[in-house]
């Protein structure tokens, strides 16, 4: 399979400089600082505040990807991944979802302030590429948006950073493998077992025909309880994909 679209790092690289004609080289977090197109407008003092951005290290869930503090020497798994069924092998995040990172994440996918992409998909490949370079895996395949959502919102933003993640590890995005078939209610403020009726049955296979044995990154912006990319993973699965693993830009606490 093809990637969804070749030529989009170049694409990337004339939207960076398009913007850097249009918008000054500010910080669009402080306003004071200076920050570029390439840096998502995102300024280093910015960066380094106390709630800024933090990479998610060891230890951490096996599964989930959970961030724990202190000592822990064993592989071990969160309550929450003991209790809910999960159709992913793993998942991982590259920055706890807090402060600065959450404010860039709504303000880039819910007031389309789309200058923060290069900021949010630099965070991403930073954590992600160094490790699935080290692996084997044949697609990444982004979260779908319902069709009206879609509209609405006028861009995927998992889609955006899956092919950003695809032009640093060469895996080529599949993007038509799986569509939204329910316009679901926004996960923010559902419990564990609300969000997870919530997209139960959201997803369906686009495909006539089956993978076979394909190696698939799911991949989204922000995982919380894992609930909508093990509903993603549960559809590949049962179509005939092989292992499947899941990638974020952020981790919900």
């Amino acid at each position: 399979m093809k990637t969804a679209n070749p030529n989009f790092s170049s694409l990337s690289a004339w939207l960076d400089a398009s913007l850097g004609f249009v918008y000054p080289n500010i910080c669009q977090i402080c306003f004071v600082e200076r920050a570029t197109a390439h840096e998502g407008y995102v300024c280093v003092r910015c960066w380094s505040r106390t709630d800024g951005v933090r990479f998610i290290k060891p230890p951490f869930c096996r599964v989930c990807g959970l961030p724990f503090e202190g000592e822990m020497t064993t592989a071990f798994e969160c309550s929450n991944c003991r209790e809910m069924e999960l159709h992913f092998e793993s998942a991982r995040s590259a920055v706890v979802a807090r402060g600065l990172v959450l404010e860039v994440i709504h303000r880039y996918k819910y007031q389309r302030e789309r200058w923060f992409e290069p900021f949010l998909a630099d965070l991403l490949v930073r954590a992600a590429a160094p490790v699935l370079q080290m692996e084997k895996w044949d697609l990444i395949v982004p979260v779908p948006l319902h069709p009206l959502k879609k509209r609405e919102r006028e861009f995927n933003q998992a889609e955006r950073m899956a092919h950003h993640l695809s032009v640093a590890t060469n895996i080529p995005v599949q993007a038509k493998l799986l569509k939204r078939v329910e316009p679901t209610r926004t996960q923010t403020h559902l419990t564990r077992s609300e969000r997870a009726a919530n997209v139960k049955n959201a997803f369906a296979f686009r495909l006539v025909g089956k993978l076979n044995g394909e190696r698939v990154i799911v991949l989204d912006d922000v995982l919380t309880t894992g609930a909508t990319t093990s509903s993603c993973a549960k559809v590949l699965r049962e179509n005939g994909s092989g292992p499947v693993c899941v990638w974020t830009v952020a981790r919900g606490l």
